[in-house]
């Protein structure tokens, strides 16, 4: 097996005395789709917050390609290639689809809001937002403002956001939030598609979504994990049933 391109190693997140997070190590291995399961109250989001640089752990380390990020910020990690799309939608509503994508574009992002723009790295930007939007199943509405669009619309459009910045990892919170059925499907297609050539982890609270797609889960649980290994073993293990409030509702849906 090749060596993980994102790690934890012992993570411990305390809010005051309650401790969220205590002795949490994963490894994440590149060109995989791994997921973050657990019941409310698990520590899903805290465990998110402290990958992707919103928070800092108390204890232990975060690991990308072996080097130590613990202390970056967001920024600093999505420049390395750690990008992250979020279960309330950050977008920017007065820009179309196409503006939305092509300024999360590193050529552009690397200029902010300059209107020197050198028009080399335009006409890079604009290749790449839409190579980006045919990708994600919304060509044809480049000029749409992102605010006119529907929900799963705007679902899609944030992972192309997120994918505008180039990145080897891409961790998606609770993708399926929201989605009725038809925009389902079509995230489902793209995230297998994606998977072939990044490093996914998600946090998600679809079971089928999780079990269908996943190589490997890991179930947290009062701050620990509890669990992990691919779908088959984890939908077999006694623990992770007994975890989740109405056991046997739970293992219906598995």
């Amino acid at each position: 097996m090749s060596s993980p391109v994102l790690e934890t190693h012992g993570l411990r997140k305390a809010f005051g005395g309650n401790v969220v997070l205590d002795g949490v190590s994963l490894a994440f291995q590149p060109r995989r789709l791994s997921a973050i399961i657990g019941p409310n109250g698990a520590g899903k989001t805290t465990c998110f917050n402290l990958l992707t640089g919103f928070l800092r752990p108390d204890e232990g380390e975060i690991r990308f390609k072996g080097r130590d990020i613990s202390a970056l910020r967001p920024d600093r990690r999505a420049r390395l290639g750690i990008c992250r799309s979020f279960q309330i939608l950050n977008l920017f509503d007065e820009y179309t689809v196409l503006e939305n994508i092509r300024v999360a574009v590193p050529a552009m992002r690397r200029r902010g809001f300059d209107c020197w723009t050198p028009a080399g790295d335009l006409a890079e930007a604009e290749d790449r937002a839409a190579r980006i939007i045919r990708l994600i199943g919304l060509a044809g509405r480049e000029h749409v403002m992102a605010k006119h669009m529907s929900y799963g619309q705007r679902r899609l459009l944030e992972i192309g956001v997120a994918l505008a910045g180039e990145p080897e990892v891409l961790l998606m919170d609770e993708p399926t939030s929201g989605l009725g059925s038809r925009p389902m499907e079509t995230l489902r297609e793209l995230v297998q598609r994606l998977a072939e050539g990044l490093t996914i982890v998600v946090i998600e609270h679809d079971m089928d979504f999780v079990l269908s797609l996943s190589q490997h889960v890991a179930v947290l649980h009062r701050g620990t994990v509890i669990a992990e290994g691919p779908p088959d073993a984890i939908r077999d293990n006694d623990e992770v049933r007994e975890a989740y409030l109405g056991g046997l509702r739970y293992m219906r849906t598995l």
